[in-house]
């Protein structure tokens, strides 16, 4: 149970991209949750990822108006889990909490998030229990969160996304993590450290339209994927070894039925066509693995930063 001398100090990291349409109700909203639990030094940092609407224009004006909100900007748009990333290097308070912008995940639900880690758990996911989205979109999440959880090297806990809050200690391990293709999810369940769960049901976007193009959260999950598991590399070595043990197999057969003096059928030219197309078609996708590994490493062995700032908030 933490019981701190002085009034707990929470932010909140929200990326923001394009999301004018959307922001009036969310600085509305976070500001009742403010009001209504005056015990906690509350501040709301906006990770402005290049965006080229009014965006980053209104959290100025909203950061004017009211101190508690503050703006973070990126010189461009350098995707969301960057600019998570950003918001978490920068973000001051004793807990962080971690949300996007369009509403689904419901900001009524971090008053429970603070409470759990205040009784002593240093990571608080925020679990899904429901979800209202429809679509391809849903099916796409529901089949990545059931093949995820059975592809990663150790359990990641299933239908958790950014929503959630972390300690100070678990933030300042994760910001030392220096990879650069960050699957978040993943990344606080790596860092360890005494673990708690608030269930919620997830809402559909308050306004506007998602940010996150559909091919972008197909990168997401590749991300998740091949940072988080070795099980395609495994499964491409269990299929080599099964065809190589096939083809002896096979080669064995005949050498048998020749030694017998059995005669042996001409192999038709759609069976040869078959087989090749067959072999060339693992051999793609074994190169097409290799590629998506080697490409992460390509990325981390460069060294570049993983966000450029254009602007900082002021320092209280």
């Amino acid at each position: 149970m933490r019981s701190p001398a002085h009034p707990p100090a929470v932010t909140l990291v929200i990326p923001v991209f394009n999301e004018e349409a959307v922001l009036p109700e969310l600085f509305r909203r976070l500001a009742a949750v403010f009001d209504a639990h005056p015990g906690v030094l509350w501040s709301a940092l906006l990770v402005n990822d290049g965006s080229r609407d009014r965006t980053p224009a209104m959290v100025r004006e909203r950061a004017a108006a009211d101190p508690r909100f503050q703006l973070l900007e990126l010189t461009r748009n350098f995707g969301f889990q960057a600019a998570l990333a950003a918001g978490l290097a920068h973000a001051p308070g004793d807990a962080i909490v971690t949300m996007d912008a369009d509403l689904q995940d419901p900001p009524e639900v971090i008053p429970e998030l603070v409470a759990r880690w205040r009784e002593g758990a240093d990571v608080v996911r925020a679990v899904r229990r429901s979800r209202e989205e429809t679509g391809l979109r849903r099916l796409g999440m529901d089949a990545f969160h059931g093949i995820f959880g059975r592809l990663a090297d150790y359990p990641i806990e299933a239908n958790t996304g950014t929503f959630g809050l972390m300690g100070r200690e678990a933030v300042d391990t994760l910001n030392r993590l220096p990879e650069r293709n960050r699957f978040f999810p993943g990344l606080r369940t790596w860092v360890g450290f005494t673990t708690a769960e608030v269930v919620y049901d997830r809402k559909q976007r308050a306004a506007g339209e998602p940010q996150q193009t559909f091919s972008r959260l197909i990168r997401y999950a590749l991300d998740g994927v091949f940072s988080f598991s070795y099980l395609p590399l495994r499964v491409l070595t269990y299929i080599g070894i099964g065809i190589s043990g096939f083809g002896f197999a096979v080669g064995l057969f005949f050498i048998v039925r020749r030694l017998l003096g059995i005669e042996v059928a001409q192999m038709g030219f759609t069976t040869l066509v078959t087989l090749v197309l067959f072999i060339g078609g693992v051999q793609l996708i074994a190169i097409g693995v290799l590629g998506e590994y080697l490409g992460r490493i390509y990325d981390e062995v460069k060294q570049r930063p993983l966000y450029v700032v254009r602007r900082e908030p002021p320092r209280p």
